[in-house]
């Protein structure tokens, strides 16, 4: 009488077949990952832009920083921590700022966006954290 169930080999194969696909699946899954949070920045820092322009509005022709911004209400607490894998700032001179989203690790985000008053969001100007040729340029 043979007794039923799968052998050591037939288990075996398998489990390289399921590494196999894994191997395939999860750069791509991290790469999905990324851009998500990428997207999340951008609309992250047109909030911020939104909010700039209303505090320019109610305090006589001057932005805000981010917890100047929190303090009005106009951005929520979240932004006092990372937001999605990234880091926001305001550095606020008078009539000019330029806010930051900057990714926590090279696996959270692949590149770091800023904003200033004109309201374009753009790549950053470090060449290592934008795409190649694209240092500065507006996000498209």
């Amino acid at each position: 009488m043979r007794d039923k169930g799968f052998s050591l080999l037939e288990l075996l194969i398998v489990v390289a077949i399921i590494l196999i696909i894994a191997t395939i699946a999860i750069p791509s899954l991290l790469r999905s990952r990324q851009s998500a949070q990428e997207s999340s920045a951008v609309a992250q820092l047109r909030t911020i832009n939104t909010a700039e322009v209303t505090y320019l509005a109610s305090n006589q022709g001057s932005y805000g920083s981010i917890p100047l911004l929190i303090t009005q209400g106009l951005l929520d607490a979240r932004f006092t921590a990372s937001i999605s894998g990234y880091n926001f700032t305001a550095d606020v001179s008078g009539n000019d700022y330029t806010a930051n989203g900057t990714a926590v690790s090279t696996n959270a985000g692949r590149f770091d966006f800023f904003t200033r008053p004109d309201y374009v969001i753009r790549y950053s100007t470090d060449p290592t954290r934008a795409p190649s040729g694209l240092s500065g340029e507006p996000v498209r």
